[in-house]
């Protein structure tokens, strides 16, 4: 495998035996980490994403709580499961897996979550201590991509970085923590008149905007670091990144491969942020 590729699978595979140790540490003081996914309709992609996470905490030894609701499920109901889930002691991490059916409210469902079980990092007060920096549940996506930016050994520290995309989800939690990390940081997105004049600034390219190969060599300086944060199907039905691997590749330093990239660890730190949050009511008992 090329040295150019940062593998997620691998770095994942790394902080999850971390985990693994320190949830064993836990189940021999008799707390046993619990994550509730709660699973409303039947959209296949959140299918996929429920069955690996059920997966990984198997692996972990994380217990792991799955409530399947039909798509016709009101939001009354929704909220009183979370609700319920809230004040279980066996549960310290509450997802609720998004897309939600078109007739939820996801901020409302967002905001019923308890914040000290905000494992997916949504929650305004989980997002208002990112912002200030303070100790908190960070969104899995960007809080995956910054490690695997670390043990890549990738300088961020006075570095210009440029994010495409601005979804509450992605872009904007991520522009914010490379910041902490002293990076100068850029913000594109549909608005922005000339992409390629921002993007080949970058010293680090971060794509999060959901178009299949949409960022090609002219877009990218040469020597770049590139994450693509994209999960797409091209026009043959692979799976596919918003970079144009093929085209990009002689010109970066590094890359994410679609998949086996950046998928990975958001898995892997949504069982971080589960453990962050067991480790959080041992110290409060």
């Amino acid at each position: 495998m090329s040295n150019k590729l940062i593998n997620g699978k691998e770095i994942g595979a790394q902080i999850r035996l971390t985990i693994q140790k320190e949830v064993k540490e836990l189940v021999d003081q008799g707390i046993t980490p619990g994550l509730a996914v709660i699973l409303v309709g039947d959209d296949a992609a959140s299918h996929t994403y429920v069955a690996n996470k059920e997966k990984a905490c198997a692996q972990l030894g994380i217990y792991s709580e799955l409530i399947r609701l039909p798509k016709e499920t009101t939001e009354v109901e929704l909220l009183a499961h979370i609700a319920k889930l809230n004040t279980d002691a066996k549960i310290d991490g509450i997802l609720v897996q998004l897309p939600l059916p078109k007739h939820i409210d996801e901020q409302h469902v967002i905001e019923s979550i308890s914040p000290h079980k905000d494992v997916d990092g949504f929650h305004p007060v989980s997002v208002g201590k990112m912002l200030l920096g303070q100790p908190t549940f960070l969104p899995c996506t960007p809080h995956g991509v910054m490690k695997l930016l670390q043990y890549s050994n990738v300088e961020i520290a006075g570095k210009h970085a440029v994010v495409v995309g601005r979804s509450h989800i992605v872009g904007v939690p991520m522009g914010q923590l490379l910041l902490q990390q002293d990076a100068t940081v850029t913000y594109c997105h549909s608005k922005t008149p000339d992409l390629a004049a921002m993007t080949t600034q970058a010293d680090i390219l971060v794509v999060a905007v959901g178009r299949a190969k949409m960022i090609k060599a002219e877009h990218i300086k040469e020597g770049a670091v590139v994450i693509d944060v994209g999960m797409n199907r091209d026009e043959n039905g692979k799976l596919c990144g918003d970079v144009d691997f093929d085209d990009v590749f002689e010109k970066v330093a590094a890359i994410t491969p679609v998949p086996g990239g950046v998928g990975p660890m958001t898995i892997t730190m949504l069982l971080v942020n589960t453990l962050q949050s067991a480790k959080a009511k041992v110290k409060l008992a």
